[in-house]
């Protein structure tokens, strides 16, 4: 058994260690009942209780929640209000807060499902530079929604991939090869030098006549 304040009381029966715990107007409370024998500790139960209570608020206070904006379109909202809409969704996305983008249908125009379908695929590709779509286009009964993103910076602020040297390249066995020697061009004025430097042979040979 352990006392409020951490200390070992040692091994005690449990008619004993409860008599003890009442003596000072505490609690016991078992604490590892896996363990043998099992080990209980006396505390203020109701004051574990609070502090338990208050960390939790604490940690729910310092957790950043992620809100869920919603957005609506239709089949034939303009072009100047579907940029209007477009911009709140990238603020949104930029204050960390994920998008649902509805497009609603009505009566006649379910039969035109692809114009919504053209219109969210629009949506997603003028905002994919600030968001990720995370649930793909799909039919909600007569609207069709999709769900997007904050997209999050790669390897944090700032960060820059640094360029890589280039491979020498390999050969069949994976061995590296080693770069093939450049070849020179001789210039012509340099090439006729060197032809007039050649000694030509003697004409030691007979001409054969025929």
């Amino acid at each position: 058994m352990i006392d409020e304040e951490g200390n070992q009381l040692g091994i005690m029966a449990p008619f004993e260690a409860l008599k003890t715990a009442r003596s000072q107007g505490l609690d016991l409370v078992e604490v590892a009942p896996t363990a043998n024998p099992p080990v209980c500790r006396i505390i203020n139960y109701g004051k574990y209780l609070y502090q338990l209570s208050k960390r939790q608020h604490e940690a729910r206070k310092h957790q950043k929640s992620i809100e869920l904006k919603e957005v609506k379109f239709r089949p034939r909202t303009s072009g100047h209000d579907f940029e209007v809409k477009r911009d709140h969704i990238i603020e949104f996305l930029q204050e960390g807060s994920k998008v649902k983008a509805t497009i609603m249908f009505r009566g006649r125009e379910m039969a035109h499902r692809n114009i919504g379908m053209r219109m969210i695929e629009r949506l997603i590709e003028e905002v994919g530079e600030y968001g990720l779509v995370e649930a793909r286009p799909r039919q909600e009964g007569p609207n069709l929604t999709a769900i997007l993103a904050p997209k999050k910076a790669a390897g944090g602020k700032g960060s820059t991939a640094k360029p890589r040297p280039a491979e020498p390249p390999r050969g069949p066995a994976g061995e590296a090869r080693a770069p093939a020697p450049a070849k020179l061009t001789p210039r012509p004025g340099v090439r006729a030098a060197k032809a007039a430097a050649t000694p030509q042979p003697s004409g030691s040979s007979e001409e054969k006549v025929g």
